[in-house]
């Protein structure tokens, strides 16, 4: 049995740590360095439903990527609802209004909803195994969960490579990755 207490303890210790490391090494040049890597595998997914998201705090940034593929097909950003809740996907376009949605992150101001087939997640740290630290909401693990249970659907991590670590502190709960991509390259799982 999972001690709920001594997990919990340790994923906010592991997401200290991993925000200092993404802190370190945010920069333009190193997140435009990981556009061509992600490009590389989402780019044989063209006309499908793809998320991306709106980078808050020391994100690498996917926007540039979403901007490519808006032209091939639809491109979407997450909307937090309630917690508990898992993640909607509103429609984005690189030319879109843009409003302030939870957390800081911006949500278009007009919203139309579709479900993903490709998302790129944010994280605060990734294991080769596929393991995630997100923020503790629990949103992309709930978000994915409903998804993979009607379809297949591929999750990308996206970060720095320097927010890789041993192993990811999972709960039974926790959805895995298909792959990594940092500005160093491509990781599959």
């Amino acid at each position: 049995m999972i001690d709920q207490t001594d997990l919990k303890k340790t994923k906010d210790e592991a997401r200290k740590a991993a925000f200092a490391r993404r802190k370190d090494v945010h920069s333009e040049a190193r997140s435009a360095a990981g556009v061509a890597h992600l490009l590389s595998v989402v780019t044989e997914h063209k006309g499908e439903a793809l998320s991306g998201y709106m980078p808050i705090r020391t994100e690498i940034t996917p926007v540039p990527v979403m901007a490519a593929m808006a032209v091939h097909g639809p491109v979407c950003v997450p909307v937090i609802g309630k917690l508990g809740e898992p993640l909607r996907f509103a429609l984005w376009t690189p030319d879109c209004e843009m409003t302030e949605g939870a957390f800081g992150a911006f949500i278009p101001a007009s919203r139309q909803f579709i479900e993903p087939e490709l998302l790129i997640v944010p994280l605060l740290a990734f294991d080769r195994n596929g393991g995630r630290l997100g923020y503790g909401g629990g949103f992309y693990d709930r978000t994915l969960e409903g998804l993979r249970a009607k379809r297949p659907t591929l999750a990308v991590g996206y970060a720095y490579s320097a927010q890789e670590v041993e192993t990811v502190p999972l709960e039974p709960t926790d959805q895995l990755l298909d792959a990594i991509v940092t500005d160093e390259g491509v990781h599959w799982v």
